[in-house]
Parts: structure tokens; sequence; C-alpha cells
């Protein structure tokens, strides 16, 4: 059996359904906080299981012995550790034949305020003794494009990256490389850095965002407190726009790029320009 924590999420719903296209829907589970969000999935035969991070008990059900299970990572900055350890416990519990879990990049050494609990949770994962796959996912190009209209209507980006360079995918790229690991074999104990083929600067970025929209945008580079202030501005509560602030600091420090190209050998073809992105994003408005 195939389990899915998290399914119900934005990279979670494109792993199950990359599950579905190359495995019957009756191998296929799906952990989720709300069943209801898995109706359709039901329909098609995926067995669904309520489970909440938060309430380890009901964990106990969520896993079978020699399940492949992928933990997404909680998106609770702050709470993810101790939610993860939940997930770890009941997992080694049952005898799962294998752990995959969405890191990020360079976790055991990214500067990142983000990375610490990733770390923490390769870490446990670790110590569990259960074999393992550990798919340190990079940016995903939507935490740009998801955005563009606010750039667009004002005409700004602002940042802290400087002149770094982020190398993206997009959550379908991410979520390949997933189902490919799970599907595959070979991977037990392994670490994949994963981030898109070509990188760009967020100079570089806005450059093709005003090309393609054929409005003026610039790129404004702001002291890493005055971006969290200005992030705060528009509605983003504090904790979370430092988190954001900072990943920009680690971002011109190069710490979100990667020159390996294993996403591309795992999904086997190369990894969508930024461009394409901003593109498709441009086309629904």
């Amino acid at each position: 059996m195939f389990v899915v924590t998290g399914a119900s999420g934005k990279l979670g719903q494109f792993v199950v359904e990359g599950l579905l296209k190359k495995v019957p829907a009756e191998q296929v589970a799906v952990a989720v906080r709300n069943p209801d969000k898995a109706k359709a999935w039901a329909a098609r035969g995926v067995q669904v299981r309520k489970v909440d991070y938060d309430r380890p008990e009901t964990l106990s059900g969520a896993f079978g012995k020699g399940d492949t299970v992928l933990l997404i990572s909680a998106n609770e900055v702050g709470k993810r550790f101790p939610q993860h350890s939940a997930v770890i416990e009941a997992a080694k519990k049952a005898g799962v034949k294998l752990l995959a879990y969405t890191s990020i990049l360079f976790a055991d050494k990214s500067g990142l305020s983000l990375a610490g609990e990733h770390k923490a949770t390769e870490e446990a994962i670790r110590a569990s003794g259960i074999p393992y796959v550990f798919l340190r996912n990079g940016w995903y190009v939507e935490n740009y494009t998801e955005h563009i209209a606010p750039a667009l209507q004002y005409g700004v980006v602002q940042g802290s990256a400087k002149d770094g360079r982020v190398a993206t995918a997009t959550r379908q790229e991410y979520a390949d490389a997933a189902v490919a690991v799970l599907t595959g074999t070979g991977h037990e104990n392994q670490v994949y850095e994963l981030a898109g083929d070509a990188s760009f600067s967020l100079p570089e970025y806005v450059a093709e965002l005003s090309r393609q929209s054929g409005k003026p945008v610039k790129y404004v580079d702001l002291p890493v407190a005055e971006f969290s202030a200005a992030l705060q501005g528009v509605g983003v509560p504090k904790p979370f726009a430092d988190t954001l602030a900072d990943a920009d600091a680690g971002l011109s420090r190069g710490e979100l790029n990667d020159t390996s190209r294993t996403l591309s050998r795992l999904i086997g073809r190369p990894t969508a320009p930024f461009g394409n992105a901003i593109g498709a994003a441009l086309k629904q408005g």
C-alpha cells in the first residue's frame, strides 16, 4: 500500500494523481485531516484514513506493515517537528517498508530558519531505523507566480534576495519525483537534493514578467527587517513574514540554488523554464 500524508494539500494532490496513473487505486491510501476533501478519491477506490498530527492516537491506524509512506511536511511552521515525530513513531510501530519525507534543499547545512524543523525531522527518521528517502525540495516556482497579480497591479516586486539565484521547479515536477521514488526501486536511505535545471535571480524574474505581461515591473531590494515589515504591512503575520524575509536572505547566499539536476534525472525529463510558469499564470489571469 502507498500512503500519502497531507494528501489534500497542493503538493499532495499531484502526488496522489501521479500514483493513480501508475498503480491501482486499491493500492493507494491518503491520510488527511478532513476526509470530505478526499471524497472524489474515495469514489475511485482510494482508501481514506482520517488523521490529525496533533492527536497521535489518530495515527495508530494510518499505516500498515509493509506500507510505503510519503510524509509531506506539515505547513504549521513551529509545530512541524512534534507533528512529524508523531507520524514517524506511528510508522515505526506499524512496520512500514519505506518512509519518504519532503524536506528542504540542503537541510543538513542550510542557514534558513525554515530548515531547522526539517533537519530535526530527518534526524528523527534516521534514528527510527525505518528505511528512508529524503526528498529535499527546493523552492516552488509557484511561490512567485501565485503573486503575479499584485506585482502587475503595483509594478513592484520586493525582496531581500539581491542578485542571488534560485533554481525553482513546479509542484508537479516535485510530485513526479516523489512518485518515481515511491514506485521505483533502489531508493532506500538516499538523500536527493531537488531543484530546477536552471536558476534565475529576482531581477531576472521581474524582467521576464514585465516582458511577457507588457507592463512595467521593477524589483526593489530591501534589508531583511524592512522586507519583513513590508510583508506585515500587507497582512502577513510577523512570524511568517520574518521566515519569508529570512528565506530571501538565504537565497542571496545561494542556499536555494542547486546545479545537480537530480530532479530532472528522477522525473526523466528537463524541468520547465521559469518563463513557462509565468506565461501559464498570465493566461490564467
